[in-house]
């Protein structure tokens, strides 16, 4: 049986390996037997090679897999952008259809929390101190109101709980930001308007109470006695607006102490009302006049003054005549009167101390 070709050529490499191993050179035949399989192989890569057209096909082929391995994550972050965005518009749509239909809710109502989170909106939303006072003051007014509707509705007890415990709440924040704004700025009009407000809101308060039940009615006497409380508060701190120290420097739930005591006025104050200086008028008679004096008369000594020469004795050489000085006055002086100095008032350095006085 004969040997298949490409197993004697095997065997013809095997044998040429061996003899390269045990430095046996190579024959000519076998050499050309070599460049002849080297030359084979190039041709043969050569001839596997793809053509132009046959790699453009493939890199085609890929790109427009990768494209659509593509799209769909694409068109996937498109799709949450857009469910996203709508969600919020549905979100912001609701709420202020939300807020809108709170606007009419009452205590125990289930919009009234989100009635009462607007307003809370709406006072972060404000910056000035005064301007905060007066919403609070307005949410106060509006938590009476609502109490008004509870009466007419025949609401639970817990409602009427709800609003007042609110309406004392504004009331507390509102009158201790108008006070320290009153304090450190002045206004008497402002506490006198605080003072008129919180009358009417007692009145009104008392028209309800009647009408709720009588759990609630404690709740609306300790509401009315609070709103006493204002009254007397800007009373005492109206009457101290125009002296030096106005506050103890402590405060409760309406705001700052006003201070007892003398009221020692500060000129400096909006509010201070300084007396004219009246000046005393002078006196009708001149002073430095000498004022006459009287001699006590005797039955012995002639007090009145010699119109003449005196007559010379008998017999004598007659004296030398001296003439009589007349006696002239001297003018006083015209009278001027000076006004006391003013008094120096210097403010204290440590407030709660009275004032110091130079005069």
């Amino acid at each position: 049986m004969g040997v298949p070709g490409w197993f004697a050529r095997e065997r013809a490499d095997g044998d040429r390996f061996a003899d390269l191993v045990d430095g046996t050179p190579p024959r000519d035949d076998e050499f050309e037997l070599e460049l002849a399989l080297v030359g084979g192989l190039r041709e043969l890569g050569a001839g596997g090679a793809p053509d132009a057209e046959t790699r453009k096909r493939i890199r085609d082929e890929i790109a427009g897999r990768l494209a659509e391995a593509e799209a769909p994550s694409k068109r996937r972050g498109h799709t949450i952008a857009n469910l996203s965005a709508a969600a919020v518009a549905l979100f912001l749509a609701l709420g202020g259809i939300t807020l809108l239909l709170s606007r009419d809710a009452l205590p125990g109502d289930p919009l009234y929390g989100i009635k009462r989170a607007g307003e809370s909106a709406a006072l972060g939303l404000t910056f000035d101190e005064q301007d905060k006072a007066k919403k609070h003051l307005e949410f106060a007014t509006n938590r009476v109101g609502e109490l008004d509707e509870l009466t007419r509705q025949g609401a639970s007890t817990g409602a009427y709980f709800t609003g007042l415990a609110d309406f004392e709440t504004d009331l507390r924040a509102g009158v201790s930001q108008l006070t320290a704004v009153v304090t450190d700025q002045g206004g008497q009009s402002r506490l006198t308007e605080l003072s008129s407000w919180a009358r009417q809101q007692s009145d009104r308060l008392g028209l309800q109470v009647g009408n709720a039940p009588a759990e609630a009615r404690d709740k609306f006497a300790a509401a009315r006695v609070l709103l006493d409380k204002v009254q007397a508060r800007t009373t005492d701190l109206g009457s101290r607006l125009v002296c030096y120290t106005i506050t103890t420097g402590t405060s409760d739930d309406l705001g700052a102490l006003p201070a007892a005591g003398d009221c020692v006025r500060d000129p400096g104050s909006p509010n201070a009302v300084v007396p004219p200086v009246v000046s005393p008028a002078p006196s009708s008679a001149p002073t430095g006049s000498p004022s006459p004096t009287s001699v006590p008369p005797t039955s012995n000594v002639d007090t009145a003054t010699p119109t003449g020469p005196l007559a010379p004795p008998t017999g004598g050489t007659p004296p030398p005549v001296v003439a009589t000085p007349t006696q002239t006055k001297t003018p006083s002086p015209p009278t001027t009167t000076t006004p006391p100095p003013p008094l120096i008032s210097i403010p204290p350095l440590i407030p709660g101390l009275p004032p110091i006085i130079i005069g």
